[in-house]
């Protein structure tokens, strides 16, 4: 509904640019209305208001009469309900043979009169704690990491992997393998990695769930003294950690993997080892157009992808039958990568 403030200016408008010798209909188009708009809102020499808010409209069919609403309040707060919410209050009365107004419509005559509140012992509900988002648009901006068990021949009993990979090139910067998880382990290695990738006293977020060896004194320690701003999951949600959960399921998926477990330590660092050369180095990563992350992390991409580029504009005009109207795939390089994103500010983004 458009304020008479805003209409009058409107009109006002309009009036100008037919006096000054424009269409009445296309000084209307300008203004963002119709030409019977227009006329609606200004009749008789005067502009209008909008007559919707105090227009008179018959009651709907449904609606619960006034005693009955009336019924139900003194029944709610009456002595033998009061302390009953109305998924109590309904099946009751119709024990007795009463039946007044669903359960939804007894919430929302209680809800008009102020009286849905929270009761009894338990805290009122809170609304979720939100993801935490962050965005790269270059190598050793954001970091995620976890442990994960590697299966031993001997039942129950496991090793741990530790890793890190770069959000932005999916590179693996740091692992380890050892026999206990441990939060001094993590403090350690977390130093050697940005040693080994020179990012010290650069601004660098690290991500991970809420495991004991990521929240322990430790690893805080350590990463107030390097400068890295700490990043936590939700807890019990999976998915917030998105990037190093789908690094564990490639390499626990992959064709290579002993399925009956490893014999020992060192066999399982030998392995983890060229899994992680063969990733970084060989792996055509699907998130990043199929390059390998350590191309990626190099800086190497944009060129790879402009050759392919080139190679699949040429082999088109060549044969251009086999694309028909279809581009050619997609070679522009990944932008900026974020975790766990706003999903709503992208919808709003994308519409």
């Amino acid at each position: 509904m458009t304020p008479l403030p805003e209409r009058t200016q409107v009109i006002e408008l309009i009036q100008e640019a037919f006096k000054g010798g424009a269409r009445l209909e296309r000084a209307c188009d300008e203004a963002g209305i119709s030409l019977r708009t227009y006329r609606r809102w200004f009749k008789a020499g005067e502009v209008r208001n909008d007559q919707r808010p105090v227009a008179l409209r018959p009651a709907p069919s449904n609606r619960i009469p006034d005693e009955t609403r009336q019924e139900i309040l003194e029944i709610c707060n009456s002595q033998t309900f009061s302390h009953l919410p109305p998924s109590q209050i309904v099946p009751s009365l119709l024990d007795s043979g009463i039946y007044l107004a669903s359960e939804s419509s007894y919430y929302r005559i209680l809800h008009e009169h102020g009286q849905v509140n929270h009761r009894g012992q338990s805290l009122p509900p809170k609304p979720g704690k939100q993801s935490a988002t962050h965005h790269a648009d270059g190598p050793n901006q954001v970091w995620c990491w976890d442990i994960t068990y590697l299966p031993t021949r001997v039942r129950g009993q496991f090793f741990y992997l530790y890793m890190f990979e770069d959000l932005w090139s999916r590179k693996i910067v740091g692992y380890e393998v050892h026999e206990r998880e441990c939060g001094q382990l993590s403090a350690e290695l977390i130093h050697r990695c940005m040693l080994r990738e020179q990012c010290l006293n650069t601004p660098l977020v690290l991500h991970s769930d809420n495991g004991a060896p990521m929240r322990a004194n430790t690893m805080k320690a350590k990463l107030e003294q390097l400068g890295v701003a700490s990043s936590h999951s939700r807890p019990r949600v999976s998915n917030d950690n998105a990037y190093i959960e789908s690094l564990f399921r490639n390499l626990k998926y992959r064709a290579l993997w002993p399925s009956s477990g490893f014999n020992s330590l060192a066999e399982a660092r030998d392995w983890v080892e060229d899994f992680v050369g063969w990733y970084n180095e060989e792996h055509k990563h699907s998130g990043i157009r199929f390059v390998s992350p350590q191309e990626r992390h190099a800086g190497k991409d944009a060129e790879i992808l402009a050759h392919r580029q080139r190679v699949l504009e040429k082999a088109r005009q060549q044969h251009p039958e086999r694309w028909g109207s279809r581009p050619i795939r997609n070679c522009e390089p990944v932008g900026i990568v974020s975790l766990n994103p706003d999903t709503e500010k992208v919808e709003k983004a994308a519409a």
